[in-house]
């Protein structure tokens, strides 16, 4: 979830809040964003549904994502 970090910061939220959002761990997200591991499709599904992109963006980005 290469782009998960700035979605998220790009929204205005901690890991705190996004994990409340898409009902999983604070220490999830984090591992999540560090590349550690890589969630289950219905957790990336869910994070994606709690930050309004699509599942592909938090992999892949996005243009606003990318500085376009």
């Amino acid at each position: 979830m290469k782009f998960l970090s700035a979605i998220r910061k790009k929204q205005g939220l901690t890991q705190s809040d996004l994990a409340l959002l898409a009902g999983l761990d604070m220490n999830s997200i984090a591992r999540y964003e560090r590349g550690e591991v890589q969630p289950s499709a219905q957790k990336a599904i869910a994070i994606a549904k709690a930050l309004n992109v699509n599942v592909t963006e938090l992999f892949n980005g996005s243009d606003s994502t990318l500085g376009a």
